[in-house]
This record gives structure tokens, sequence and C-alpha cells, in this order.
């Protein structure tokens, strides 16, 4: 008999790595009161690897820990969104620059399965489905240029531009204009056209800010 495990991690990542995913996928939205008692219970673990699990969060802007009162889930806030694609987009344009230049056909064949996982998804309506495809075609495009640290080191600074993103994804976003720009900047890759490729990037993570206004409109309480 078999019974379901947890994956081979520590307590306190597995409490982060779960917590974490919870508030970027929007499952605790912004603004949600949740206590060290209530999340250890749920994820069946002691508080201490859950109490750090809340301080690591803090640090990276996704809770608010507020002394007497408690710990909400921070809310978005619309300059560090802009701030993120910022940094992103100036990164992501030499990224893309470098992969037409050095990207090996390993790195090639990656990101041409990536689309076609992207392509299934189409209709589906799995749209945290798509928003992971999303960040894994980004990440190829670090990866094969040998830059993962960087990748990692922008993800620290992209919790409310993601979160952003994913709401966008969620909530009555055009899928295919996102997987045409990718498959584009992938055909631009293989022509080792740099410039346009490094074009299309910045019109690619600009997409979000253009309806920011109306997401927030439409959901004010998830923001600041």
């Amino acid at each position: 008999m078999f019974t379901e495990q947890r994956p081979r991690v520590s307590t306190r990542e597995f409490s982060y790595n779960t917590l974490k995913a919870k508030i970027l996928n929007l499952e605790l939205e912004p603004g949600t009161k949740i206590s060290e008692k209530e999340i250890a219970d749920e994820l069946k673990v002691s508080r201490t690897p859950v109490r750090e699990a809340f301080m690591k969060l803090a640090q990276e802007d996704l809770l608010d820990i507020i002394p007497q009162s408690g710990t909400i889930v921070s809310r978005i806030n619309l300059d560090s969104v802009e701030e993120g694609r910022f940094i992103r987009e100036i990164v992501e344009k030499e990224i893309v620059k470098q992969a037409c230049e050095h990207f090996s056909e390993d790195s090639l064949f990656r990101l041409e399965s990536n689309l076609a996982m992207q392509q299934l998804c189409i209709g589906q309506n799995n749209f945290f489905r798509i928003f992971e495809l999303d960040e894994q075609f980004h990440q190829i495009l670090f990866h094969g240029c040998g830059k993962i640290r960087t990748w990692e080191i922008l993800q620290l600074l992209n919790s409310h531009f993601n979160r952003l993103r994913l709401l966008r994804l969620s909530r009555d976003s055009n899928w295919e204009t996102i997987i045409s720009q990718h498959k584009e900047i992938f055909q631009l890759i293989v022509n080792k056209d740099a410039e346009k490729a490094s074009e299309v990037m910045a019109n690619h993570l600009q997409l979000v800010v253009i309806e920011q206004e109306l997401i927030k409109e439409r959901f004010p309480h998830y923001f600041v």
C-alpha cells in the first residue's frame, strides 16, 4: 500500500514554497489576513518553519507583518509592478540578443517544446498552467544564456509584477496574443535577428501595463 509523501525538502522550505505558491496564484488573495497557527495546522507542520516562511515572504514584499495586529497578504503595488517590469525588460532585451548569438540546439528544442505545450493549453481555461509555461519560456532563455542566477534574482524582484500577470491571465485575457509573441521571439532567435527580437521582447513585457488600470478598476481591493 502506497501513501502520499511530501517532497524531500526541509519543513521550512516546504512551508515557504507552499505559502508562496498560494499567494502568487491568488489562492490567498491580496489583503487576506493569515496566522501562523492556521497555516501550520493546514500544512501539518510546527509553527517555527511557518514563522520563518512568514519572515522570508515579508522580505519579498508578499506579506505585511503588522505588530499587535497580525499578518496579511500584501496588496499589489503598481509602483512595484512597474519597477519589476522595467528591470525585467532591460535585462531580457539583452538576454534575447545573447540567445540569438549563442543559443544551443538543445535550448532551441526546449523552447520549441515549451511552445507546443502552450498551444495545447488554448481552450482548456487553465490560466495557471499558461502562467507556468510562460515563466518557463523566459527561464529557458536565461538558462540557455548561462544566466541562471540572474533569473533567480529577477524572481525576487517581481512578486508584484507576477501577481498582476497572473490576475490578468485569469480574468478574460487574450492568451493567444502572448503565445503568438513567444512564437515570434523563438523564430527571431532561430533567424539570429537580435535587434528585432529585442524589440518584440520589450513589447511583450509591456502587455500587462496596457491593461493594469482596467484590472485595478475590476479588483480595487487587491491594490494599495
